[in-house]
């Protein structure tokens, strides 16, 4: 069996007084991705979140690699391999390519080395280089993303809709690189609103509904028939 590098165990969250979380328990181990689904409003983000240190629990138990880190300092968690590449990219558009790679050198490694396993990774960033991350497509900016969080070499990669606004075949590119990364022994949560596009690379997957874990297990048919219930809040 595979070690356990994240777990989240009855953990409650609030924003504003107003509780999100009511008791989630999730765990993923090194070398499997875990799909995190469930419809807008759901509470997913926030469970990326707390996983990362950057929203509380307001009770629960956050543990990595066995150890129990619940209210630690995102950077400390950070430092022990945990990597969150948010919504939205997160790159800095108006430096380029090897700019935003440079700025990863506060890990350790020298820009050669971050630039070598990028480039290995994903040869259309080699090409674009000295281009603005601004301009680079959505595709190409998420690759960015995450040759910007692997400099990190990270134990855990928390992932928050890596498709969004991208082409189905982009996607579809995007997460076979995620497949590859987890193979070589990381942890993977990665959260979708579309079930479909992480299905098929996922070893475990999780939905979210209100809040609530209403279904967990292997991605096999009898969840995927289940999911637009599960979506819609009904009984399936």
């Amino acid at each position: 069996m595979s070690r356990m590098l994240l777990e989240l165990r009855r953990v409650r969250a609030a924003h504003d007084g107003i509780t999100v979380l009511h008791g989630v328990d999730l765990a993923v181990r090194a070398g499997e991705v875990t799909a995190l689904l469930g419809p807008n409003g759901a509470g997913k983000t926030t469970t990326l979140r707390v996983a990362a240190g950057l929203h509380p629990a307001a009770s629960g138990r956050l543990v990595v690699g066995g150890r129990d880190v619940t209210g630690a300092d995102p950077g400390d968690l950070a430092r022990a391999g945990v990597c969150l590449i948010p919504e939205g990219r997160g790159v800095f558009p108006n430096l380029s390519v090897r700019e935003n790679l440079l700025m990863m050198t506060f890990t350790g490694r020298t820009r050669a080395q971050i630039e070598e396993v990028a480039f290995a990774r994903f040869p259309v960033l080699a090409r674009r280089a000295a281009q603005r991350a601004g301009t680079l497509s959505g595709g190409e900016q998420q690759m960015l993303a995450l040759a910007r969080g692997l400099a990190t070499d990270p134990a855990v990669l928390l992932l928050d809709e890596l498709s969004m606004g991208l082409a189905p075949l982009v996607v579809g590119g995007l997460y076979e690189q995620v497949a590859d990364i987890a193979r070589q022994g990381v942890a993977v949560l990665v959260v979708e609103q579309f079930a479909a596009a992480v299905l098929d690379i996922a070893h475990h997957a999780a939905v979210l509904v209100r809040g609530r874990v209403e279904r967990r297990g292997d991605p096999d048919d009898a969840l995927r028939t289940e999911l637009s219930a599960l979506y819609l809040g009904s009984a399936p």
